[in-house]
């Protein structure tokens, strides 16, 4: 059953991005001619979602501006523009200006290339895959070596079973978190109102064996640097039909 309701976290200062941040907000920058938002709206639109939250903050204008521009998916804005929220804050509140129920939840500046035409979208699976009777989240997650612009990190360790640990050296089956979660808006019923990180509800989920992951078909990459935009365009390229 598909997912229709979504948010994307959008406000960070793209700090590391300097100084192209220093004028732009970071999900509007460019890669291979096509806003970095667009590509994740995009992934948005095609898994069946029809509503999407977007926190704002950094170069708030700029940001309301260029999503007033799109029909799919509707967006409606979630305004941090007194204060940044964190991720786990800037879900909360986002969350209040959707329909209670499944949602989906992506980060702005990462999302992937190379899905296979015909099939399920990686969304669309996770949607699928997400069970809330056994599961508080599910994330989609990466092999390191389908990455491009990660800085080697492993976040989990993915059991046979789809289960997710936080990754100790020397585990199996090492996995990167790829920005994308399937999630029931219940969840955060009784989060603080200021900010908080994410991870909390990741680690909680962790506690209760309640988190699980899904490994996503395609390339993932993230842009954390000037010099990651050229290797991201190179994926871009990589990956096109006929490139």
């Amino acid at each position: 059953m598909p997912i229709t309701n979504a948010m994307v976290l959008a406000a960070g200062l793209g700090t590391r991005l300097r100084p192209i941040t220093n004028t732009l907000p970071k999900p509007l920058v460019r890669i291979a001619g096509k806003p970095m938002i667009d590509y994740v709206l995009d992934i948005l639109a095609a898994a069946g979602v029809t509503k999407a939250a977007v926190n704002v903050h950094h170069f708030a204008d700029q940001m309301e501006d260029h999503l007033s521009r799109r029909d799919r998916p509707q967006i409606v804005i979630s305004d941090e523009r007194d204060a940044l929220m964190n991720s786990g804050g800037g879900l909360a509140k986002g969350l209040k200006l959707l329909d209670d129920g499944p949602v989906l939840v992506m980060n702005a500046d990462l999302f992937w290339i190379g899905e296979k035409a015909g099939q399920p979208t990686n969304l669309q699976r996770l949607a699928d895959f997400f069970d809330p009777e056994r599961m508080d989240m599910a994330l989609l997650c990466v092999r390191l070596e389908d990455t491009t612009g990660h800085n080697g990190k492993k976040d989990f360790s993915l059991a046979e079973t789809g289960m997710l640990t936080r990754y100790v050296d020397g585990m199996e089956n090492p996995v990167v978190y790829a920005g994308a979660i399937a999630m029931e808006s219940r969840l955060f019923a009784e989060a603080p109102d200021d900010a908080f990180n994410l991870n909390i509800y990741f680690d909680r989920a962790i506690a209760r064996g309640r988190l699980f992951g899904l490994m996503l078909d395609g390339h993932w990459m993230t842009v954390g640097t000037p010099e990651a935009i050229a290797e991201a365009e190179a994926a871009v390229r990589r990956f096109r039909p006929g490139g």
